[in-house]
């Protein structure tokens, strides 16, 4: 799993029928200290996310496994929302 922003929203008007009534929403990649990881990306959204949420996603075939159908052709998504997050910092030295 990993931490992402939704930053936005993607509109398509014809998508495959297994993809018919999900949401897919731009979603920005974040490190564990909450900071900007690539570019934004497109995920299925299977928790009701919204803008400006912190959320975790998953890629991959994970991805698919999050869907109603498992075998339908998405790269990313989003499988809960984040209440918290802690970071415990420890000194290894």
């Amino acid at each position: 799993m990993q931490l992402a922003k939704v930053v936005g929203t993607v509109v398509a008007t014809i998508k495959t029928k297994e993809l018919t009534g999900l949401k897919i929403l731009m979603i920005q990649p974040l490190t564990h200290e909450l900071k900007n990881s690539g570019g934004p990306i497109a995920a299925i959204d299977t928790v009701q996310a919204g803008f400006g949420d912190l959320v975790y996603w998953v890629s991959a075939r994970e991805a698919t496994l999050a869907l109603p159908e498992s075998f339908v052709a998405v790269d990313a998504a989003i499988t809960g929302i984040v209440d918290a997050v802690n970071i415990e910092v420890t000194d290894i030295s």
